[in-house]
């Protein structure tokens, strides 16, 4: 492995896109010039521990280390094809002429109806964030 330069580094995360890298590559680049892991949290408000962890990381594995770790979380209860379906359902209905609206409570039953999968409203919502669906509600004002 390729030992990395301070400036190189620094090159790295001028052109790094996502924030969460780009601040553990200027932590690994303040480390290697002011050597100093607490000085490097201060000025970059975090944690000496994160700081720590991300220079670690470097030396163990060099700019791998430092990029993001899978996340753990619950599973979706939804397929892949599942999903798929519901976002063309959605989509059929906003352009059927029918006219009328599509509530989170349509959604609702046409998930628990078709795959027997129970979502709060909440959820809906943040499933029709996740397909790239906008949720506007237009009420009636006085005017």
């Amino acid at each position: 492995m390729k030992t990395l330069t301070y400036q190189e580094i620094l090159n790295y995360a001028k052109q790094e896109k996502k924030a969460n890298k780009r601040i553990r590559l200027l932590a690994v680049a303040m480390f290697m010039q002011i050597n100093n892991r607490s000085e490097v949290a201060r000025r970059l408000n975090v944690s000496r521990r994160s700081v720590n962890d991300w220079v670690s990381s470097f030396l163990n594995q060099g700019l791998a280390g430092l990029d993001d770790k899978p996340r753990i979380g619950k599973k979706s209860r939804l397929t892949t094809k599942q999903k798929e379906q519901v976002y063309l359902f959605v989509k059929d209905a906003a352009h059927s002429t029918k006219g009328g609206r599509l509530t989170a409570r349509d959604i609702q039953e046409f998930i628990t109806s078709k795959y027997d999968v129970s979502y709060s409203h909440s959820h809906i919502y943040w499933l029709l964030h996740k397909l790239g669906f906008i949720p506007i509600t237009i009420k009636d004002f006085p005017v």
